[in-house]
């Protein structure tokens, strides 16, 4: 078979055993390029996940690689003994001289992990209890994670969930104009600029650093095929310092519209308040014995912020040119834009609702 350029050279260097049979783009990532590859080993055909690391994101992928092996590492330890204890955290498979990574002569930083079989991710949440699933997950991921030993995890993306600094450099896109494109999305720039007075709510609620995952979309979590069960946590690349709120608004950002990130339809994008709920009961599952007051207070206003930040990404990056986010049609990053913008506006209607419901979960 023809393999896709590189990828048969960079599996080669990791211990995974047997013959490589098969390599394949898998996901949908945003970020990193990453392949399904198979190797041939006695009696079993056994799948691996591949991922070369997107270095002109992610600046310094030793110190992201230190990061992924001291979580799974933590991680592993505390499900020992549990049911189906593979398949609830990511293994790193190593390099055949032990390392977590390897980097090739072209620059390129490659990692692979075990594949967790039996599995799969959803992009949209279809029903409270798939919600519930994951909020659960991510929550028993920062409870599991708020006993990781010092050192402090590196910030793999300094500054990644700071509101204030991602409307910065909005203003600094519009100033700009490197493209040509601020007049076309007068309208999303208007929108962002009226809620200006947002971006600096969590930073300065006096909320404790944690371990965070940072990037809480609905496919980030596996499920199991036959149970539902939410299993594993996946991409971990931005795992660092964080607050807890950051993971809680990105899934209500994920999980609460049944329309996808990049739907044109806006009258599809709709924050569900089943799942909105469901999210709250789960997340509160996990995490409740080590949220403060304050933290639990700023949970459905989460959900908005973050929503409204990841919009202001999208409509950055579609004046700046598309140079971070995969694009894969003109103007893809303006319709990510207004689809979070549309999150906000359903968010913004049902508020009061939201806190009112979360203000009940703590009776």
């Amino acid at each position: 078979m023809t393999k896709p350029p590189n990828v048969a050279a960079a599996a080669s260097k990791f211990a995974a055993g047997g013959d490589l049979i098969l390599a394949q783009p898998y996901g949908s990532g945003h970020i990193n390029d990453t392949y399904r590859v198979v190797f041939e080993q006695p009696g079993a055909q056994q799948p691996m996940i591949l991922q070369r690391i997107n270095h002109n994101v992610f600046k310094d992928p030793a110190a992201l690689m230190s990061n992924i092996e001291r979580v799974t590492a933590h991680i592993t330890a505390q499900v020992a003994g549990q049911s189906d204890a593979v398949r609830r955290a990511l293994t790193l498979i190593p390099t055949h001289d032990g390392a977590a990574f390897h980097r090739d002569g072209e620059g390129n930083w490659w990692r692979m992990y075990r594949f967790v079989d039996r599995t799969r991710s959803y992009d949209s949440v279809a029903t409270p209890q798939q919600a519930w699933q994951a909020a659960f997950a991510f929550g028993q991921f920062q409870q599991q994670l708020a006993t990781l030993p010092a050192p402090r995890l590196y910030d793999t993306i300094p500054d990644f969930h700071h509101t204030p600094k991602r409307f910065a450099a909005l203003e600094a896109a519009i100033a700009k104009d490197t493209v040509n494109r601020a007049t076309h999305a007068a309208p999303e720039i208007a929108f962002a600029l009226a809620r200006q007075p947002i971006t600096g709510v969590l930073l300065t609620a006096n909320l404790p650093e944690r371990v965070t995952h940072n990037d809480t979309k609905f496919n980030n979590v596996l499920l199991d095929d036959q149970t539902g069960e939410a299993l594993c946590v996946i991409d971990l690349d931005t795992v660092m310092p964080g607050l807890v709120l950051y993971d809680f608004g990105d899934m209500v950002r994920t999980a609460t519209s049944p329309a996808a990130e990049d739907e044109r339809d806006l009258t599809q994008v709709t924050m569900r308040m089943t799942i909105f709920e469901a999210l709250v009961r789960g997340y509160l599952a996990a995490a409740r014995s080590f949220l403060t007051p304050t933290e639990r207070q700023f949970l459905a206003f989460s959900g908005k912020l973050i929503t409204f930040e990841i919009g202001l990404r999208f409509l950055t990056d579609y004046l700046s040119g598309d140079t971070y986010f995969k694009t894969h049609r003109a103007e893809h990053n303006l319709d990510r834009c207004r689809t979070q913008f549309q999150l906000v506006r359903s968010i913004e209607e049902q508020e009061d609702r939201m806190t009112a419901f979360v203000e009940s979960c703590q009776q």
